[in-house]
């Protein structure tokens, strides 16, 4: 009887460590500005490796800065999903 009352207690102590731990891993991280982040800051956002990133720049270079997470799908490779999965992520201010 014992012995089942520490596995409990090491199973109950273990389960509190884990909840408590993944509120102080995650972490809040800023938005990234579109129209102004380099390709590897680009890159991190989700959906975007370095080759979408460069096309994000190209396209900014090209035809202006982006007004809109909407306006990301003027990338070639960036479609609804993607912008669907970033958009908390990004910001285009100035």
């Amino acid at each position: 009887m014992n012995t089942i009352l520490k596995k409990a207690l090491a199973t109950l102590l273990f389960s509190l460590y884990l909840g408590f731990s993944s509120g102080v891993m995650a972490q809040e991280v800023a938005p990234i500005n579109v129209n102004t982040a380099d390709a590897e800051l680009l890159a991190e956002l989700p959906g975007i490796g370095p080759s979408r990133a460069a096309a994000i720049i190209e396209e900014r270079e090209t035809n202006g800065a982006f007004d809109s997470v909407e306006d990301l799908e003027r990338v070639s490779g960036i479609g609804s999903a993607t912008v669907d999965r970033m958009q908390d992520q990004v910001t285009f201010g100035e």
